[in-house]
């Protein structure tokens, strides 16, 4: 396994490109199996989890191709590419290949309103949590298929085709209203989604789902409306950009200090977490390119955060925040409300000399002068994440171990960061 290796201490100067979202590329390439037309993504970021959701998708019977680079174009530059499903030759996502990547039980959603029946692996167990399906199996109830569970596998049908109803979620959630707006754009009549998630992910998928001739209004709110149609065609969509990616970013060029242009970010998309850098310090501008983020030298001012669907502080973030916390000039306290053990990191900074005290669903983080750099241990995406910006401004070497978990949802990492000036580097793991 790869190991990235980091020698903290240069400031961030210069500008980095931001990515398409991997949260919303990947319901985006499962409402492929909507239709028997072509759907074109562009601004796919090429990842891990993409790169295992088209092999999950080839599996059911969708045919992918990816454009090259067009000319001049930057090596790490997303590409577009193309999912054709015109014929489904299999209903059945096996535990194989669930298991890897737990977005791909979202599948049952367009199996069931095109094909009337799907069988999906119930997910395996997962670093941050339970994450659990019931709320998406709510929503297939609600609509009218019949559920069976057994042997692992969650058995759906709908023989006669699903039927609108009003799906009212008990807690937002991102999976579960991704699930109604592929389930429910065909079916027959009306639904209302109440307490939908307002995420900007979720508004992707309803605006590429209207491209392919869909009825929906009202996605980003709180009160969805669908009317269903008898199928959905083709279309052409381009990836919005990865708010998680840019305020990691951002959260970075805080910790090392520096002068960053975010090249395509939306401070639109992460209001609240920009919010929360300029009050840790760093000076905040928006240009017509993206987000600038400049912090002089000056220390780092603690903050408290708590944790919230959108437009609140995202979860996604939430180590990352923790990690420039670890020099900051006093206390915060950081609350995480959506994610039980999501404070996996906490172990692996106090390796680097952060000091953190962990009380149920609070982090209190006391700053420290210095970090040091040291071995360490990958977790999950963003803990793994939230290492590599600590080690920025550690003294000395710092080895992240398990990288694979940054594979998965960051594009281009050592060289977005190395050509803003950071000592970083990838290693080949010894036999």
């Amino acid at each position: 396994m790869d190991r990235i290796r980091i020698v903290g201490g240069p400031p961030l100067e210069g500008t980095i490109r931001i990515s398409g979202a991997k949260n919303a590329a990947l319901p985006l390439m499962i409402a492929s199996l909507l239709t028997s037309e072509t759907l074109t993504l562009e601004n796919v970021p090429n990842l891990a989890d993409v790169g295992m959701l088209l092999r999950i998708l080839g599996h059911h019977g969708v045919d992918h191709s990816v454009d090259g680079r067009k000319p001049g174009a930057a090596p790490e530059a997303s590409r577009p590419i193309h999912l054709s499903a015109r014929r489904i030759v299999d209903t059945t996502a096996p535990y194989e290949l669930v298991r890897k990547m737990r977005a791909s039980f979202w599948v049952i959603a367009p199996l069931l309103a095109r094909m009337g029946e799907a069988k999906v692996s119930l997910p395996g167990g997962c670093a941050i949590g339970t994450r659990p399906v019931d709320l998406l199996i709510m929503v297939l109830e609600k609509l009218g298929a019949t559920i069976e569970i057994e042997a692992g596998y969650v058995h759906a049908f709908a023989r006669n085709g699903l039927v609108g109803a009003e799906i009212t979620f008990p807690k937002v959630t991102v999976g579960g209203t991704h699930t109604a707006l592929m389930a429910a754009s065909l079916a027959k009549g009306h639904t209302r989604l109440v307490n939908a998630a307002r995420e900007p992910e979720v508004v992707d998928l309803a605006d590429c789902l209207v491209k392919m001739g869909a009825r929906i209004k009202g996605a980003g709110q709180a009160v969805v409306e669908i009317e269903g149609v008898a199928s959905l065609s083709g279309a052409s969509h381009t990836v919005l950009s990865d708010r998680i990616e840019a305020g990691t970013y951002a959260l970075a060029a805080a910790m090392a200090g520096g002068d960053v242009l975010l090249d395509g970010a939306r401070a639109d998309l992460l209001q609240s977490a920009l919010d929360v850098i300029e009050k840790a310090g760093a000076e905040i501008s928006v240009t017509n390119e993206g987000v600038r983020v400049r912090r002089n030298g000056s220390g780092i001012d603690p903050v408290d955060v708590t944790t919230a669907p959108f437009p609140g502080f995202p979860t996604d973030l939430q180590a990352q925040l923790m990690a420039l916390m670890t020099k900051a000039k006093g206390t915060s306290r950081i609350t995480e409300t959506i994610f039980e053990n999501r404070f996996m990191h906490v172990q692996e900074l106090a390796r680097l000399g952060a000091r953190i005290q962990l009380h149920g669903d609070l982090a209190v983080v006391e700053g420290v002068e210095e970090l040091q750099g040291a071995p360490v241990m990958a977790t999950d995406l963003r803990a793994s994440v939230s290492l590599v910006i600590a080690a920025l401004a550690a003294r000395g070497e710092t080895i992240v171990h398990r990288v694979y978990h940054l594979d998965r949802g960051f594009e281009h990492l050592e060289q977005k960061l190395s050509g803003c000036g950071a000592i970083v580097e990838r290693l080949s793991e010894p036999a």
